[in-house]
């Protein structure tokens, strides 16, 4: 066949191959992400023998229809036993090949789809692609060679920080890594006229197509590398083997033959996808998905478009819910009514997103365009023409009340109104509007432009289609939206009370704050629950007990030393003390030993004999605290399913995933 004549051959459902002009082109089509299935791989492995022994093809084109390329494995095959033809088969295959083998890539190349990409002789992408090895957040490895051609291609210090952390790394990034080959602007159409020439430039030099496989190791620079680096992960992953695992393949990567180390891989990945924790980040990773799955709420709903945004607030919430949602590339007006709060919301808007900037969070440009997208304002006026107006002023129902009844004819009918509370009545609030149907809660966590579990609280009145124009703008701004009724506290606060009041019992029976965090922090807890108060704001859970406290059950034990911590004006982070003392620029924050004092004391007026508390001890009455209040909320309705309370416990409050929630 002629460097000119046309083939085309569907050899699979999901994969197509063309050749023309001397470029076999192999297209992968298996919406909506181009997963991996058995299906696909069987008709990889036909595409690549028929591009292979196409005498008409010099070179092969890997692509994919679609949003994306391969973003990696099927989810429907995660609990099954493998299937044949293995992945680790197919990527083989490609390699193999005596022609070159180009990726092109646009969207995201991910798990085994980047370990695909790997297998390919060159890699070429669009601008605005991402490629990552995310397997180490479902438990396991990398399982197709992805540990042991990483480390071959770019050096083994980067190799190792994108495989264990599992991020996704940008196409510039990875272009200057050494992953990728060329970059390319434009579209799709575009990406694959510039990879079939860059293809037939590779299929007319002089040199063999480069096989990974073949390829020394970048052995890490330092001797001591993987010491270190064992250590590290060891504290950073809180009892998470799935690091560590990875670690251990990436140095077998480094030291042995790649045929060692492949068969060392499949053996981790294999003795880890079995275990406990493998399941419960399995379980994790599925109920992420479930939890967008709401009763009355489908495709088929209605939902208003949101472009213009209003922030009423400026406070530590205020301006981060401003921050989340300029980042997702809406406009906000951040409205607050002194102008000293305002000026002090706009020097520490600025620093975060330097913050940003110089840890490489963000690029200077990016930092700057959502910067600009926050517009700070004294007048409440300009909410007015906004699609959606988040509430995020003080926990107080009074104040609110009448944000509310200010709103309401401030703004158009078919704008969204939400409160931020975190623990009021919903429903009194959209009393004060007309049009109560388009009022929910829309609860974030501190601080709200990082942590991503968002509770969107449905009242009486909020209907589908405010409410699914809430679960919409949740997935924009990145977050995991559980939908939760409008019980005091909700979901989150509601188990978090429960758990505290646990925690205020440990530290009047003989427990001090930092020995109930570490206790808890070496569960696997990202933070101990007096860090966490000391991050949100102590003020905050005191204004809700001096509202509840009429409505205590007689002769019920309530601990006082909160609201002693409160009364000496430490509200935690941001006055520099709270349960711990904060020097400048000290997230951790140090034992005090005044706060010490303050618990002996009243403890002693209490007449409480205090003793040593065991970490076990601790552990168990906190777990099982929050069992019994997961249970209550559940069989109220106020959480939908078990999944939901999962999702609020480990995105909100840091329960660790590998314990399945």
């Amino acid at each position: 066949m002629s460097d000119n004549a046309e083939m085309r051959a569907k050899v699979h459902a999901k994969v197509n191959v063309e050749t023309r002009d001397g470029i076999a082109l192999i297209t992968v089509d298996n919406p909506p992400v181009n997963a991996l299935s058995q299906e696909v791989r069987e008709g990889l492995v036909h595409a690549i023998a028929v591009a292979t022994g196409d005498p008409g093809a010099r070179a092969v084109v890997l692509a994919c229809v679609g949003r994306t390329f391969i973003a990696g494995a099927d989810i429907k095959e995660f609990d099954g036993p493998p299937l044949r033809p293995f992945l680790s088969d197919v990527v083989t295959l490609f390699e193999a090949s005596e022609k070159p083998v180009v990726a092109a890539i646009h969207g995201t190349a991910l798990g085994g789809g980047f370990e695909l990409a790997l297998g390919c002789h060159y890699r070429v992408a669009l601008m605005s692609a991402a490629v990552g090895l995310p397997e180490v957040t479902l438990g396991i490895l990398p399982g197709a060679g992805g540990t042991q051609r990483l480390p071959r291609l770019i050096a083994a210090e980067a190799a190792t920080e994108m495989i264990t952390s599992g991020r996704r790394v940008p196409a510039r990034e990875a272009r200057d890594l050494g992953i990728l080959d060329a970059l390319f602007a434009g579209d799709r159409d575009t990406l694959i006229a510039e990879a079939k020439r860059f293809a037939l430039e590779k299929a007319d030099g002089p040199l063999p197509p480069p096989r990974l496989s073949e390829r020394p190791a970048r052995a890490p620079q330092e001797a001591d590398f993987f010491a270190r680096e064992r250590a590290r992960l060891a504290q950073k992953s809180r009892g998470q083997r799935s690091p560590l695992i990875c670690l251990e393949a990436i140095e077998v990567a480094c030291t042995k033959p790649f045929a060692a180390g492949i068969e060392r891989e499949r053996a981790l990945f294999l003795d880890a996808k079995q275990s406990e924790q493998a399941a419960a980040l399995r379980h994790a990773f599925f109920a992420e998905r479930a939890v967008r799955r709401v009763p009355g709420v489908d495709r088929t709903t209605p939902t208003k478009e949101i472009a213009r945004t209003a922030v009423i607030g400026a406070g530590t919430m205020g301006r981060g819910i401003a921050m989340a949602l300029a980042n997702a590339g809406l406009a906000v007006t951040l409205i607050e009514r002194e102008e000293a709060a305002l000026e002090a919301a706009r020097e520490t808007i600025a620093a975060t997103y330097e913050r940003a900037r110089v840890k490489g969070r963000m690029s200077e440009e990016e930092a700057e365009a959502c910067h600009a997208r926050i517009t700070p304002s004294l007048a409440l006026d300009d909410a007015a023409g906004a699609d959606l107006v988040i509430e995020a002023v003080f926990e107080d129902m009074a104040v609110k009340k009448e944000v509310f009844r200010v709103l309401g004819p401030l703004v158009g009918p078919e704008t969204l109104l939400a409160s931020n509370t975190s623990y009021l009545d919903i429903d009194q609030l959209a009393a004060m509007v007309e049009a109560p149907g388009r009022v929910l809660g829309l609860h974030f966590f501190s601080p709200a432009h990082v942590m991503r579990l968002l509770e969107v609280v449905r009242a009486a009145r909020t209907s589908n289609e405010t409410l699914a124009s809430a679960m919409k703008i949740a997935r924009r701004l990145g977050k995991v939206a559980v939908v939760a009724g409008n019980s005091d506290g909700f979901i989150g606060n509601r188990l978090l009370n429960a758990y505290r009041r646990q925690t205020d019992y440990l530290i009047e029976d003989g427990a001090l704050p930092w020995e109930v965090d570490a206790a808890l922090e070496d569960f696997g807890f990202a933070m101990g629950p007096f860090r966490v108060a000391d991050l949100a704001g102590l003020d905050i859970g005191w204004a809700n007990r001096k509202r509840l406290a009429a409505m205590r059950r007689p002769g019920e034990r309530v601990v006082e030393i909160a609201d002693r911590i409160c009364e000496m004006g430490r509200f935690g982070q941001k006055t520099g003390a709270g349960w711990y003392r904060y020097e400048k620029g000290d997230r951790r924050g140090r034992p005090d030993a005044e706060i010490e004092a303050l618990i002996l004391e009243a403890a002693r007026a209490k007449g409480i004999e205090r003793r040593a508390i065991e970490g076990d001890e601790i552990r168990e009455r906190c777990l099982f605290a929050l069992v019994n209040e997961g249970a209550r909320v559940l069989e109220e309705g106020v959480a939908l399913r078990p999944l939901d309370i999962d999702m609020v416990y480990i995105h909100g409050y840091g329960f660790p995933a590998h314990k399945g929630g």
